[in-house]
């Protein structure tokens, strides 16, 4: 059996442990997910967190998938009772809808603030989210200004700190965090895909060739779901009945020497950086059980 994909590094516990300290302050919580694996990025103690407090549920890089998974997600999870709010806060597009929705929750806070005899005050909002699903960058565009450390890889941001987005909204930027454990091996292999985990938590060819397996099952899951012939196309190598670690090796021996490294951590790019398409590794109705 392969090892278990499992990473919880230090700066990660402690901001847990702050975040527990600060929740109590906080009137709105907004949760971030990526859009490719929206269901592996939903942390366990969301419900937890949020409590009574109000929930924005933000579905961030929404141009790495296409139209009709977009569609799919939006019925099921407003079928869930949920209102998500996608966006592609690289570039901005979706991001003054979170604004608002912040504000709106905060006027219903302080409703209650002026009923009990209180003044209003600044709504206090949390950004909260696993690695590099582009938390910073939500909070750059809300600001409109960089105000924190923003990149496409996991922990760049490390501790927890208040950012006053005006007189009436302040947030509060958390560093990415995972559950302690990683019980669900599916899910922590499409962490890894995304690059919303440490890279010192899995080996590039196994993560590689599974992404080639996940492809395989997810081919055809709706019409324009076409996983295997981006796949063909890229690398110019038909599936066929290869597995995936089959695969990964004809690609190796075919574009470099037969250095396997260097053939996974190009798949896992092309995969990253949208060169396989726009691909979500989860559909909503979807029952794919891959285990690394």
């Amino acid at each position: 059996m392969p090892p278990a994909i499992q990473w919880y590094p230090g700066h990660i516990a402690k901001a847990e442990r702050a975040l527990q300290d600060q929740l109590k302050r906080v009137d709105v919580v907004l949760e971030v997910r990526d859009a490719r694996i929206p269901l592996a990025t939903r942390h366990p103690q969301i419900h937890q967190w949020v409590a009574n407090k109000a929930h924005i549920l933000v579905i961030n890089r929404v141009d790495m998938i296409s139209v009709a998974a977009r569609t799919d997600w939006e019925t099921w999870l407003r079928e869930q009772g949920e209102v998500p709010y996608f966006t592609n806060a690289q570039q901005g597009k979706g991001v003054a809808g979170i604004g608002k929705a912040a504000q709106a929750a905060g006027h219903t806070m302080n409703q209650r603030r002026r009923d009990r005899g209180m003044r209003p005050r600044a709504v206090r909002a949390v950004v909260i989210g696993f690695p590099n699903v582009g938390k910073s960058a939500l909070i750059n565009r809300l600001v409109k200004k960089k105000v924190v450390e923003s990149a496409r890889k996991p922990g760049v941001t490390r501790q927890l700190r208040w950012i006053r987005i005006s007189d009436d909204l302040e947030l509060l930027d958390a560093p990415g965090i995972l559950p302690a454990q990683l019980n669900d091996q599916e899910a922590a292999l499409k962490l890894a895909v995304c690059d919303d985990i440490g890279q010192a938590a899995y080996d590039n060819q196994l993560i590689a060739s599974n992404l080639v397996e996940l492809f395989k099952a997810l081919d055809g899951q709706t019409e324009e779901a076409f996983y295997l012939a981006a796949l063909e196309q890229r690398y110019d190598l038909p599936v066929h009945n290869f597995t995936g670690e089959s695969y990964l090796e004809h690609v190796a021996n075919n574009r470099y020497q037969g250095d396997l490294e260097r053939a996974a951590r190009t798949l896992l790019r092309d995969y990253r950086v949208g060169h396989l398409g726009t691909l979500p590794l989860e559909w909503p109705t979807s029952n794919i059980v891959m285990a690394p």
